[in-house]
């Protein structure tokens, strides 16, 4: 299967930014992991909404799957009590 294609809001790069370089790091690592499976064990979707919640550490990555087309859409990547606001 191929894997799907990521994009990245505008908004999500501002978040990015203000993330430590370590846990950078492995937030890095869970995007990859997802254009391969993007609903993996621990994903959570969320009520109200077409979007899913993946946890790294202490922050949340909160994105869309367009399953269809093979396209995942970051929303949202922050910290675990600002993420929802």
């Amino acid at each position: 299967m191929a894997g799907y294609e990521l994009i990245v809001r505008h908004s999500v790069r501002k978040d990015v930014e203000k993330i430590p370089q370590k846990d950078l790091t492995r937030i890095l690592n869970k995007l990859e992991a997802l254009r391969n499976d993007p609903k993996p064990a621990g994903c959570v979707k969320l009520s109200g909404s077409e979007y899913y919640r993946i946890r790294q550490g202490d922050y949340r990555i909160i994105y869309e799957v367009q399953g269809k087309v093979l396209i995942i859409v970051l929303i949202k990547i922050g910290h675990r009590r600002e993420v929802y606001k």
